[in-house]
């Protein structure tokens, strides 16, 4: 059953009484008390509180903008999924990892559904095993309804990404011993439609300035990870990463991966197996397979 909560949720216009309420909400959610993760994990680790700090204060500079007409809902998982994100990263995160796989942005029925990349509801479910509740964004498009883990609806993108992994690992712990998922930005984009609209379909100058605060916390998370190895999960993450890092002086590897979204003609004739063969060239899939 979805818990309705009174979580923030980025508006594309908001008035200041409204940012600055939201902005202390945002950073005080850290002193609540801790979400419960599986017992079979670790506890939250430093590593752990470092990223959400820093996603929670990129979450109130994003609260500060507005991103044009064609822009008319906007989601953030982060905060209306906290509950259920929030424990993927305690459960997860613990700051010995030497990879980061980097997306792009949550989509409406994976990460926009609960709160975890690339998160296809079975695979949070039934692989990853986070819990948690999950709230609604204040306005919701009528075709995009956030129904957390009740979703029907599979991302297929989250069902390659999490099934490969599944079927290389075969237990998530051998997983997260030396790799960890994010996504650069943290916000679902969509049109009147409710068509999804990535960040770099968004009109130049307002995509611009979002990159640049997203860029800004990629970097704190790399430093707060302590990762030596950035894997982008298709072109644009991996060019904004490698970008990103070297306009702050951060000497780390920046490489790529294929998306697995079903819109790349590719990913359809075989994404596990080209993601397989690069993951091999790279030296990763050695430390997974041990």
């Amino acid at each position: 059953m979805i818990k309705h909560h009174e979580c923030p949720s980025i508006q594309v216009d908001n008035g200041d009484a409204e940012q600055e309420e939201r902005q202390q909400e945002s950073d005080t959610r850290l002193d609540s008390n801790l979400t419960p993760a599986p017992t079979s994990f670790r506890p939250s680790s430093p590593a752990a509180v470092r990223f959400l700090q820093a996603e929670l204060e990129l979450n109130a500079r994003l609260q500060m903008l507005s991103f044009g007409e064609m822009v008319r809902y906007i989601y953030n998982p982060i905060d209306y999924a906290w509950s259920m994100h929030r424990c993927y990263v305690e459960t997860y995160c613990h700051g010995s990892q030497s990879v980061l796989f980097l997306g792009m942005n949550p989509g409406p029925f994976g990460m926009a559904q609960t709160g975890v990349p690339f998160g296809e509801v079975k695979a949070v479910r039934d692989w990853l095993r986070i819990t948690g509740e999950v709230g609604r964004p204040a306005v919701e498009h009528p075709k995009r309804r956030i129904t957390g883990l009740a979703c029907t609806q599979s991302e297929v993108s989250g069902a390659r990404f999490w099934g490969f992994f599944r079927e290389v690992c075969g237990e998530p712990g051998n997983f997260f011993r030396h790799c960890f998922v994010h996504n650069l930005c943290p916000l679902v984009f969509m049109g009147e439609s409710g068509k999804n609209l990535t960040p770099p379909e968004l009109p130049a100058e307002k995509r611009d300035v979002l990159l640049v605060h997203c860029d800004a916390t990629l970097c704190q998370v790399v430093a707060a990870l302590g990762v030596s190895l950035v894997i982008g999960v298709g072109k644009v993450a991996e060019q904004r990463a490698r970008r990103a890092l070297a306009e702050a002086g951060i000497s780390i590897r920046v490489e790529g991966i294929m998306h697995p979204s079903p819109r790349n003609p590719l990913a359809n004739k075989g994404w596990a197996s080209v993601v397989r063969a690069k993951l091999e060239e790279l030296g990763v899939l050695s430390m997974l397979t041990k």
